[in-house]
């Protein structure tokens, strides 16, 4: 495995697949107020990814399922169940989606896949703690591939983004 951490956007990385750090899929998701990745997918991939998920019923606490990319330029989506039914993640909920999402991408023969720092948005989770806890994980984790951690920093004009390799 290749690990890189970069500043920047997840939807801008040139990879096969990405990670959307999603919910149980409990509450029909035309009902969320879109924020976060999930909100960025809906403005810039559309409606279908989220279409395909609302059919897939509930999800277990850190697993991963995955749907088309709308119309962004990836091979698919893969959606982690990262937050609990009380909109919070844990450790648990953390190493079991990032374990899965790799998992899901060795399975579909994917090479390079781009997570978001899962359960750090609207799942609380302090940043710097949930990169460790995603790091050590992926350190446990078999991908023949590069693995991208993106921790998301707007785009300014004429700066280049950080990127740290592991």
């Amino acid at each position: 495995m290749r690990l890189t951490i970069v500043d920047g956007d997840l939807l801008d990385q040139d990879v096969d697949v990405i990670v959307n750090a999603w919910n149980r899929n409990i509450i029909p998701w035309w009902l969320l107020l879109p924020q976060g990745v999930s909100g960025a997918i809906k403005r810039r991939g559309g409606l279908e990814p989220f279409r395909e998920l609302g059919r897939m019923g509930s999800i277990l606490l850190g697993k991963a399922v995955e749907t088309s990319a709308g119309k962004l330029p990836f091979k698919a989506i893969i959606h982690v169940a990262g937050i609990n039914l009380l909109w919070r993640s844990s450790e648990r909920s953390i190493r079991d989606s990032v374990r899965n999402a790799l998992a899901l991408a060795t399975k579909r023969g994917d090479h390079s896949i781009a997570l978001p720092l899962i359960g750090a948005g609207s799942g609380g989770g302090n940043p710097e703690r949930v990169q460790n806890l995603i790091v050590d994980e992926l350190s446990r984790c078999e991908f023949d591939g590069e693995v991208r951690v993106v921790r998301y920093r707007p785009k300014r004009t004429g700066a280049t983004p950080n990127s740290t390799a592991r």
